[in-house]
């Protein structure tokens, strides 16, 4: 099954990207040599019309291959020979090829995997949601409420404790998480009750004008998570500590978690520190002592704090179905693209400064264990990790490494910078070198955590 499922996501979502290539390429009259699935040597393939369509053997990416686009690097990628003596031949070009194109031409060309990819997961989300219903937390209860983004009018809902639930908000009841998003990003401004209950009570908030202020009002609400052990990221306290998947934290240092978010405020106060946390793994209490990263975080005044970190995500959470309209359904598949496309470049950047470990890189064996178990949950969790993996090699192509989709539109902007002028054939092989090194550099440091990871270090 995982083999299968692997095979079957990096096929068809390799093939959507290179299609786009592809696609774009022939709109604007550029020869099309070859269009691959995978790298390295040839397995087997057939010729149609002027392009040699070929399966590769290592099913690690993908590429289009245009007229004009010999180079060092391609053929490293094919797994051949250099068909051409000297760098000075490949400036060689005609009419159909990739350079003789004018920038918005190639700029295109380059850019449309990573839109076909995004196009993808759009169209998977929307498909889910016009097939099972929109899907909505399935609990009104509340986990947190931030104070500091609730717009004026709204601070009341500050007072509300951990764990109470929504009941009913205006002459709305409230039956999961979709209803509260709906009351206060689409219903009337203006004084509304809020009822809740686990303590009973009544307060009145004003729902905003404006676009903005709504959407700040809703997402300063978080809802209800266990304080659960989902995935703990190699290499960090919780993952050298051995807590595991399922794991429920029941106090820090004696004190009592009141669900996850209490069990992070615990957490993040206390930076370096030993703790113990009380753990219920399948009915047996155990203690497990681990030392906290001291990791620094912007504050709200503009400054710094150091806070602490254990290296733990929470477990997921129910879901509920609601049937929605075609147009509804669309709308959804939209803004699940737009929160995929924020996390992944939001993980991104915490890899970036630090706040994440370099352990959390994963290879094939992470892409083929994620792969197998969406296929084993079912027909919808497999589609939706389909289309999140889209996004994912939709934002990951357009990183800026040479060698890469936002390495070539790189080296497009220099050119436009510099009033047409491109870089030499000669620099652009030097570059792709660099790319290709730090891809593969890459490769083996994902490689190499899973390695560690699944040896229990």
């Amino acid at each position: 099954m995982t083999i299968l499922a692997t095979a079957i996501v990096l096929g068809v979502l390799i093939f959507v990207h290179e299609l786009g290539h592809f696609w774009a390429a022939k709109a604007v009259g550029i020869e099309v040599e070859r269009f691959s699935i995978g790298l390295g040597p040839k397995l087997f393939g057939f010729t149609r019309g002027e392009t040699e369509w070929v399966i590769c053997a290592l099913p690690l990416g993908g590429y289009v291959k245009m007229g004009g686009m010999d180079d060092e690097v391609m053929e490293k990628i094919e797994g051949g020979e250099l068909r051409v003596d000297s760098v000075e031949a490949l400036v060689q070009s005609t009419d159909r090829h990739f350079d003789s194109k004018p920038i918005w031409a190639r700029a295109l060309v380059l850019s449309a995997g990573v839109i076909m990819n995004m196009l993808f997961a759009l169209s998977v989300y929307t498909f889910l949601a016009a097939t099972y219903g929109e899907r909505h937390y399935d609990s009104t209860r509340i986990g947190q409420i931030v104070e500091s983004t609730l717009p004026t009018g709204a601070e009341e809902l500050a007072t509300v404790d951990r764990a109470s639930r929504f009941v009913r908000i205006g002459a709305e009841p409230v039956e999961h998480w979709g209803d509260i998003r709906r009351a206060l990003l689409e219903g009337d401004a203006g004084p509304v009750r809020v009822d809740l209950a686990e303590p009973d009570r009544s307060i009145e908030i004003r729902i905003p004008a404006t676009e903005a202020e709504r959407r700040s009002l809703y997402e300063s609400l978080f809802v209800w998570l266990e304080s659960v052990v989902g995935v703990t990221d190699p290499g960090t306290p919780a993952g050298k500590a051995g807590l595991e998947t399922g794991d429920r934290v029941l106090a820090v240092n004696g004190t009592p978690t009141a669900g996850w978010y209490d069990f992070v405020d615990q957490i993040q106060a206390r930076p370096g520190e030993q703790v113990e946390l009380s753990i219920d793994r399948g009915g047996s209490t155990l203690v497990q002592s681990l030392t906290l990263d001291a990791v620094e975080e912007p504050a709200l005044d503009g400054r710094t704090r150091m806070i602490g970190r254990a290296g733990i995500r929470p477990s997921g959470i129910d879901m509920t179905y609601e049937r929605v309209s075609l147009g509804e359904a669309m709308a959804t598949g939209y803004r699940e693209t737009v929160a995929i496309t924020a996390l992944i470049l939001g993980f991104l950047g915490d890899l970036v400064t630090g706040d994440i470990s370099p352990r959390s890189l994963g290879s094939i064996v992470t892409i083929g264990e994620a792969s197998g178990q969406a296929a084993a949950a079912g027909l919808e969790t497999f589609l939706s990790f389909m289309a999140l993996f889209s996004v994912n090699l939709a934002v990951l192509n357009l990183l800026p490494i040479p060698i890469l989709d936002g390495g070539h539109l790189m080296f497009l902007a220099i050119e436009a910078l510099r009033g047409g002028r491109a870089l030499s054939v000669d620099q652009k092989l030097r570059w792709s070198n660099v790319g290709f090194f730090i891809l593969i550099g890459i490769m083996v440091l994902a490689l190499s955590n899973d390695v560690l990871r699944l040896m229990g270090i």
